[in-house]
C-alpha cells in the first residue's frame, strides 16, 4: 500500500515510468478478472486499457483511500457492466479467450492445464453474472464479501449467497449434470 501510494505520488509528480510500474504490478490479475467476466480477451485488454488511460487522466484529483489493487477491479468490473448494458455488445463463446497459460514446460502439463482453464471459463460463462462477478471478484480478486457488497450496493449476506450458489453451479456443472 505504501508503495501504490509513493507510485501514484510519482505519476502526479509527471513520471510516466510510475504508471508503466502501476500496470504492470496488477495488469495480470485484471486482465484475468476481465477475461472470466467478459469471456473475451480482446475486449478485457480493451477495457483493461482504458481503465488505465482514464486512471492517468484523472491522476490529478485521485485520492487513494484504500487499497489501489480493489479500486482498480472496481473500475474494470464498472467497464464490464457498462459493456453489458450497452446493446451494442453481443455475449460470444469463450473459445476465442484462448487457453491461459501454465506454469509449466511440460507439453502434457500444458495440455492439460489448457483444458482445465477452457472448462472453468465455460462453467464460468453459464452462471449468471451476478453469481459470476462475486465468484471472479472473491475467488480471482482476493476481495472480502464486504467489499464486493458495498461496490454491488447489497447486503454481505447477499453477495455470500450468490457466491455459495454460484459455487453449487460450478460443482454441478462438474458433475455434468445439465444447468438452465
Amino acid at each position: 500500500m505504501l508503495e501504490d501510494k509513493r507510485l501514484i505520488w510519482k505519476l502526479k509528480a509527471g513520471d510516466a515510468g510510475a504508471l508503466r510500474q502501476i500496470y504492470e504490478k496488477y495488469k495480470d490479475e485484471l486482465l484475468t478478472i476481465a477475461v472470466s467476466l467478459l469471456g473475451e480477451r480482446e475486449t478485457a485488454e480493451d477495457i483493461l486499457h482504458s481503465v488505465f488511460v482514464s486512471f492517468a487522466k484523472e491522476i490529478e484529483r485521485f485520492r487513494l483511500y484504500g487499497n489501489l489493487k480493489n479500486y482498480l477491479i472496481v473500475c474494470v468490473v464498472d467497464r464490464v457492466r457498462q459493456r453489458f448494458r450497452s446493446k451494442m455488445y453481443e455475449v460470444v463463446g469463450l473459445e476465442s479467450t484462448g487457453p491461459i497459460r501454465a506454469e509449466t514446460e511440460r507439453p502434457d502439463e500444458l495440455i492439460a492445464g489448457a483444458e482445465e482453464s477452457q472448462m472453468l471459463a465455460d462453467a464460468l460463462a453459464r452462471l449468471g453474472w451476478q453469481q459470476r462477478e462475486v465468484v471472479v471478484l472473491h475467488l480471482q480478486g482476493g476481495m472480502k464479501f464486504s467489499q464486493i457488497a458495498d461496490m454491488q450496493g447489497v447486503s454481505i449476506s447477499t453477495v455470500q449467497s450468490r457466491y455459495r450458489y454460484g459455487l453449487d453451479k460450478l460443482q454441478s456443472i462438474s458433475d455434468g449434470e445439465v444447468i438452465q
